[in-house]
């Protein structure tokens, strides 16, 4: 994430800005829940009013692949005809951006919208803060002109990542380098103040809307042993790899993908591949991925080890193939599946090992490479299993992984590098 220059104002500027910190939390949280709703609904329709209505069976396999494909398709016509190519391709953004221009929302929202109802394996964090910054930065420049641009388009990353995750810790955690790193005097708590504000209030808002909680129900863990340190570290490094691998084969699959040009085509084959995987791996390895990693974590004795194998292999695959293909998403919803499934995985073949462990270090892993954060890598080890005494095992495990990890580049293609798309004429 860039670094903005912002200095940190005093107490009774604080308490100023406090104000637009918590309205920013709040209209970013709606957005989200807005965007949520829409494409849920749509979703709903798409994979059980459509299919029941045609008498058939949810999922079924030709109309799994056909959707897909569509959805495809859909994506392809938005980023090559909407005003903006609904944005720059997801592939090369990090969590926060620059702000986009107010004319590129429509279709980055309309793609991610159906990207999310068919089932593409990516997330909505990097579109719904690229959407709420450029909202909130056109909006106070026109009516607070007073408050700093760089100033509000951090806040907006802040309250959409409260929002997203449902508490200000996990804003808090990934803003703690960025503010630690702003070359200006006054304590890390007075340059944190305002952005956990405002995700405090975007994820109170998303908690008065109905949105469940992260962390899922999984057995305490306990009393840590040493056999934990070790089967836990083989975890983590065992997902970091994983996501090792991804990360040197994301951009040839991208360079793959885009030597067709036209985003119709490429996204359209893009959407045909995800149906394919889709029909192997089945309902569960499609959609971002945060329910159906709930659905295993609450129901691990349904699924056995081979199974959990396959659904982490597929949706590792699924996720290089929808980031590479055109699709706007983010990558980390989608890692927590895969790092909750090779959790499960190892938790199935040791089953000495506490579940909560497996799956808090499977996580980690592949969430250290996705996000180069080792904060929000804890933070969503501890919030899917929602047990704070593995925090002090996890703390330790995190180190030999990031150094696994700290060398490897990015999971991102660099704006460096050209990327095609056909201009509307």
């Amino acid at each position: 994430m860039s670094t903005p220059s912002i200095a940190p104002p005093g107490a009774r500027t604080l308490a100023i800005l406090a104000i637009p910190a918590l309205v920013i939390g709040v209209v970013s949280a709606l957005i989200l829940w807005l965007l949520n709703q829409i494409s849920g609904l749509l979703a709903d329709q798409i994979w059980t009013a459509w299919p029941d209505a045609l008498g058939l069976e949810p999922y079924t396999p030709w109309w799994t692949f056909g959707v897909l494909t569509l959805t495809g398709a859909a994506v392809g016509l938005v980023v090559w005809l909407m005003p903006g190519h609904a944005g720059p391709d997801s592939a090369t953004t990090e969590l926060s951006a620059p702000p986009l221009p107010l004319r590129v929302l429509p279709g980055l929202a309309l793609a991610v919208t159906i990207s999310l109802a068919g089932g593409v394996s990516l997330g909505p964090e990097n579109p719904i803060i690229a959407i709420n910054t450029a909202v909130a930065v056109t909006a106070v420049a026109r009516f607070a002109t007073a408050v700093p641009t760089p100033l509000v388009a951090l806040l907006a990353s802040a309250a959409t990542i409260g929002a997203l995750f449902g508490t200000p810790v996990a804003a808090a955690l990934v803003f703690t380098g960025i503010v630690a790193a702003l070359k200006s005097g006054g304590s890390l708590w007075d340059r944190l103040f305002l952005p956990v504000a405002a995700a405090g209030a975007g994820a109170l808002t998303m908690h008065v809307l109905g949105t469940p909680p992260m962390a899922f129900t999984v057995a305490p863990f306990g009393t840590p042993e040493a056999i934990d340190l070790a089967t836990g570290t083989l975890v983590a490094v065992v997902s970091a790899v994983l996501g090792i691998l991804a990360v040197y084969a994301f951009p040839l699959i991208h360079r793959a993908f885009h030597a067709l040009r036209n985003p119709v085509i490429f996204t359209t084959l893009g959407g045909a591949v995800l149906g394919v995987l889709a029909i192997i791996g089945g309902p569960l390895t499609m959609f971002k991925g945060l329910e159906q990693a709930g659905q295993i974590i609450n129901n691990p004795g349904d699924y056995s080890p081979g199974t959990l194998a396959l659904f982490t292999v597929i949706k590792l695959v699924a996720l290089l193939i929808a980031a590479a293909a055109g699709f706007r998403g983010g990558r980390v919803f989608p890692a927590v599946f895969i790092g909750v499934a090779l959790g499960l995985f190892f938790h199935s073949v040791i089953p000495s090992m506490p579940i909560g462990l497996a799956i808090a270090c499977g996580v980690l892993g592949i969430v250290l490479v996705v996000t180069r954060d080792g904060w929000i890598a804890l933070f969503l080890g501890i919030a899917l299993t929602g047990d704070t005494t593995l925090l002090p095992i996890l703390c330790v495990i995190v180190l030999p992984t990031w150094l696994l990890v700290t060398g490897v580049p990015e999971l991102r293609i660099l704006p460096k590098e050209p990327v095609a798309v056909a201009e509307s004429t």
